[in-house]
């Protein structure tokens, strides 16, 4: 038999027992919460790295990157040729500068370009190709590029002696006055530019005269003649002009 003593005494232990039991399962219970809460933090702070590191990634790239929407560029002034004035001023001032290699890239590769001394385009007169032109600076060889106007006698002279009188005998790129397809200077020789090259225009730099005592008799024209194909001005006859008897 069980005293009251005894009971007692068994009742507080399992009391005891009991809640010692509370306090571990609470312990335990905190601890998992716990836990979770360290994985829900640690999951947090991984998902902001990865966020971080990718927008840091992505600025990387977009300071190298090529845009790759494609920049529209109005590109229709820049590729059309140059019109006829425009390519007969880089002609003349290239003639200013005695500039045959530049001369020379406005040539016709075929037809090539004839030196005309006086206003009547003549088929003797002399031609040369681009690659021919180039060479003529300083040469010693002598051509003869036509006849002197009322003695008849040929004109006999190296490329350099007819620049100087027959080709940039004025100072052209500055002329007093031009003309396209039009005559300025008015002498006894015919212009026949437009039958000698069909289809052709011309430009014209024009000095009225030099000396007054002349009466403008002295006045002196150079004519920068051009076909047209595919839209490119071609030179294709430097003339020369001036008062003939």
């Amino acid at each position: 038999m069980v005293t009251y003593g005894e009971g007692a005494e068994r009742l507080n232990l399992h009391d005891n027992h009991e809640s010692t039991g509370n306090i571990k399962a609470e312990q335990q219970r905190k601890e998992k919460m716990n836990l979770m809460n360290f994985k829900k933090d640690f999951l947090i702070l991984l998902s902001l790295i990865s966020v971080l590191a990718f927008s840091s990634c992505g600025l990387i790239q977009g300071e190298d990157a090529v845009d790759p929407t494609p920049t529209v560029t109005s590109t229709s002034q820049s590729t059309q040729p140059p019109t006829l004035q425009e390519t007969a001023a880089q002609v003349i001032q290239a003639l200013a500068e005695k500039d045959m290699e530049t001369v020379a890239q406005f040539v016709h590769p075929e037809m090539g370009v004839r030196f005309s001394p006086y206003a009547y385009v003549r088929e003797e007169h002399q031609v040369f190709i681009p690659d021919e032109l180039v060479n003529l600076e300083g040469s010693a060889e002598t051509y003869t590029w036509g006849r002197y106007d009322g003695t008849g006698e040929p004109i006999e002279m190296t490329f350099d002696e007819y620049y100087v009188e027959f080709v940039y005998s004025a100072d052209f790129a500055n002329p007093e006055s031009t003309a396209v397809n039009a005559r300025i200077g008015q002498g006894n020789s015919l212009n026949n530019i437009h039958e000698f090259f069909p289809g052709s225009s011309f430009v014209e730099y024009h000095f009225s005269g030099f000396e007054k005592q002349y009466e403008g008799m002295d006045w002196q024209s150079l004519r920068l003649v051009f076909v047209q194909e595919d839209g490119v001005w071609f030179l294709v006859g430097i003339v020369h002009d001036e008062w003939t008897i």
